[in-house]
């Protein structure tokens, strides 16, 4: 077997994925890239608009934060079809974290929002460079799930005073809902039915359209691209109704003016007191953000027999923040609707990407004067559909058949981010989630084991009718031991010990044991000493190397009292030899 490629080379294209995938890149390959871009294109366009305002910023600087991001991760980035932009749920939480800061929609408030995707961005960075892609691993999925079905409870209900063509405020969705019911007496009749037609028409378009163009002999894959061009549809037609009737004299508030141009050059705020209080939501948008960005990546990846690089994803995610955070842009990361698409539509490289991002250029240089006459109630209604595709409420029904500790950690999370805010629902789920896992592993299941019968197997003594021996007592612990655990140890050995008035031999099977740590250690001495002190000896069975590799750092094997046995059957057999 020949050595892996080493050098300065090799490691570049470590660094710089784009050295891989561009070297054999073909016309075939150029095409698909080309098609799954066009299509990625017309759908990202309304959504970078829509998510845009969702986080309390101008419509085009969804724009702008859809162009550089998209160019970086195209060089940085690990996935071949991963499509990065503004997201649904950073866009919540962006809005939650710049609200106390200034006004929406405001100079100082894009200001503010640029400045926190330049805090996200340097963040995934350093955590890239560090290599700390296994912190993802502290969001279980549960958690995610609960936090995003409420992420997109909220932003529906936040869209439908748009919707609905009234005034409704709240940060949490209780004091949305009441805000609503209040202002229902005040709906604006043609606002509410310019937005629920959208909305229907969306939701039919997801369900039904693609059946239509089948039947009308289109093939599958071609339908179910075309159907996802649908917000395109409601944004033409609505914005050529609007302006062939002059709905916005009649009420209907429209987007106005889009600036025509390439995305700025701007700079954050260099405010150290306002750093300090966006360093928090920074961090939790980052996590979010890089957590949904590889769950996408890694399911998509997997399809294709491809793989991707956590730590490089990190990398590349804190690269394209820092691209829209100089590009007058806002917190982004990989979407996963996008990224689908641009699945589906056969991307086959990053290029995808750098061809999107020239399709948002020429958006933003000519195609903005077209988006003055568009309702905001179209928007809206684009934003409640994609939204609510991400809500799963059998994460609930799940949870509550495999683990109850998790259905009590994505409730937890639900619940918080509903009646609290974002923010507060993604600490809680983690801290939940952590106080949990401690829960249960401070009391790791202990088995009494004996032979069965014929074989050199060990198994509970109360699940299987197994031989056993007053002398000796066998005891399978099934957890790592830690320092929040080995209290549990000590009390089940005296407890043992309790029971049997005949035992001469405890012997600990470490088959399930995977690490040890120095509160396990004390432990282990202690009971050793009260068993010698009682006229029993402790003995080991079945250690693993890395746990025997750190006894034999210590004194503890020089002065145990047993022995330390290869199998369990092997202790069993010398110290009771009677036994099977």
């Amino acid at each position: 077997m020949n050595a892996a490629p080493s050098g300065p080379l090799t490691r570049w294209r470590l660094s710089l994925p784009v050295l891989a995938w561009a070297r054999g890149y073909q016309r075939d390959t150029l095409m698909s890239d080309g098609v799954a871009a066009l299509i990625v294109t017309v759908m990202l366009i309304p959504q970078s608009l829509a998510y845009a305002m969702l986080a309390g910023l101008p419509p085009e600087v969804g724009l702008y934060a859809s162009v550089a991001p998209l160019l970086l991760y195209a060089v940085l980035g690990s996935s071949r079809v991963l499509a990065v932009g503004p997201v649904a749920v950073v866009s919540l939480m962006t809005a939650a974290a710049i609200g106390e800061h200034a006004v929406a929609g405001s100079q100082a408030y894009w200001t503010v929002a640029i400045t926190l995707a330049f805090l996200s961005g340097a963040m995934l960075l350093l955590m890239g460079v560090l290599r700390l892609g296994f912190l993802a691993n502290f969001l279980s999925h549960p958690v995610i799930s609960g936090f995003i079905t409420a992420s997109g409870l909220l932003i529906a209900a936040s869209q439908l005073k748009t919707l609905l063509g009234v005034k409704a405020e709240g940060h949490n969705f209780v004091e949305l809902f009441r805000s609503l019911l209040a202002q229902l007496p005040h709906v604006h009749a043609l606002t509410a039915l310019v937005g629920l037609a959208s909305l229907a028409f969306l939701f039919w378009v997801r369900s039904g359209l693609k059946p239509l163009l089948v039947r009308a002999g289109l093939p599958a894959r071609a339908a179910d691209l075309l159907a996802k061009t649908g917000p395109i549809a409601a944004i033409g037609v609505t914005a050529l109704l609007t302006w062939a009737l002059q709905w916005q004299q009649q009420g209907v508030k429209i987007v106005g003016t889009v600036p025509q141009g390439l995305p700025p050059f701007t700079l954050p705020l260099w405010d150290l007191s306002l750093w300090q209080s966006l360093l928090v939501p920074a961090l939790l948008i980052s996590v979010v953000g890089f957590v949904e960005s590889v769950s996408v990546g890694q399911t998509l990846a997997a399809k294709r027999r491809q793989r991707i690089d956590p730590d490089q994803e990190l990398v590349a995610l804190g690269a394209s923040n820092l691209g829209a955070a100089f590009t007058g842009g806002f917190p982004v990361t990989g979407g996963f609707a996008r990224s689908v698409v641009n699945f589906d539509a056969g991307a086959q490289t990053p290029a995808a990407g750098v061809f999107t991002a020239g399709g948002i250029l020429l958006a933003s240089l000519f195609l903005t004067p077209a988006l003055f006459y568009l309702p905001q109630a179209t928007l809206a209604a684009t934003i409640v559909v994609a939204v609510l595709s991400l809500v799963d409420f059998s994460i609930f029904r799940k949870t509550w058949t495999v683990s109850k500790p998790d259905f009590m950690a994505v409730l937890a999370t639900l619940l918080t981010t509903l009646g609290v805010g974002v923010e507060a629902g993604l600490v809680v789920g983690v801290g939940v989630s952590l106080a949990l896992h401690l829960f249960r592993t401070s009391r790791p299941h202990m088995a009494e084991v004996g032979l069965v019968p014929g074989t050199q197997h060990f198994r509970n003594v109360e699940r299987h009718a197994v031989l056993t021996t007053p002398d000796v007592l066998g005891l399978r612990v099934d957890e790592s031991l830690y320092f929040a655990n080995s209290r549990a140890l000590e009390d089940r050995v005296n407890s043992a010990v309790a029971t049997h008035p005949g035992l001469k031999h405890v012997v600990l099977q470490c088959s399930a044991i995977n690490d040890i740590d120095a509160s396990a250690l004390e432990s282990l001495e202690a009971i050793d000493r009260r068993l010698h002190d009682a006229g029993i000896c402790l003995h080991l069975s079945e250690v693993k190397g890395p746990v025997m590799d750190r006894l034999k750092r210590t004194h503890f094997l020089q002065t145990l009292s047993g022995k330390v046995f290869l199998s369990h059957y092997q202790a069993v057999h010398e110290l009771a030899p009677g036994v099977g």
